[in-house]
């Protein structure tokens, strides 16, 4: 499958398109600066561009089976990098006919929020990153009225530990019972998994330990 990834060069779109290629896609990285990868692969293509620009996304989507968006800028708090890059995303898929959307988001977004403890709803998600979350809620949002086969995943805290294969999946909204953590690789095992996956089709899926 080729695949194309927006925001390969953040931690969790590298460890994407690494897991992607392993497991045989084609994978386009798509970054500002997607050389900084240095990852050596004949399967591999290394596209530069800014995923503000709706004319690099469109041409960047052109031949693809799927896209996979793991964008952010890190702890910022005045970047709308996620909602508007995923909407220039969406109107290139569809100006290029390609379906299939796989969507990195965070847990506590709409429905999701009744699995938060106090910390990350009144002083995380409540007051430091605040407009992160608006941005990312707003980016859920556009995905959800796409009209394409999307997937919407929803991680908690990441951690930089392995990938333990083990975590717990597609949990009710009310699940309260969580250590709201989960390590980077599994996520990004995860996101590929969902390539070829389609359990989760039309539906936002959690993911914590």
């Amino acid at each position: 499958m080729k695949v194309i990834v927006f925001g390969a060069t953040g931690t969790i779109g590298r460890l994407t398109v690494e897991r992607s290629l392993a497991d045989g896609h084609q994978v386009t990285a798509f970054a500002r600066h997607p050389e900084r990868l240095d990852i050596d692969s004949p399967d591999l293509t290394l596209l530069a561009g800014d995923a503000m620009d709706p004319a690099a996304v469109s041409q960047a989507v052109s031949g693809h089976d799927a896209v996979i968006v793991t964008l952010g800028n890190g702890l910022s708090r005045k970047v709308t990098i996620r909602s508007r890059g995923t909407a220039n995303v969406i109107r290139g898929m569809h100006e290029h006919g390609v379906r299939r959307l796989i969507c990195q988001s965070t847990l506590g977004a709409h429905e999701s929020w009744a699995n938060l403890n106090f910390f990350w709803k009144r002083i995380m998600f409540g007051l430091l990153l605040r407009p992160v979350f608006l941005d990312h809620e707003l980016q859920e949002e556009l995905v959800r009225v796409s009209g394409l086969e999307w997937t919407l995943v929803r991680p908690s805290a990441f951690t930089d530990g392995p990938a333990l294969g083990s975590f717990r999946e597609g949990f009710a909204a009310d699940a309260r019972d969580l250590t709201l953590k989960i390590s980077r690789s599994d996520v990004a095992e995860f996101l590929k998994r969902q390539l070829s996956d389609r359990t989760y089709m039309h539906r936002a899926v959690g993911l914590s330990y």
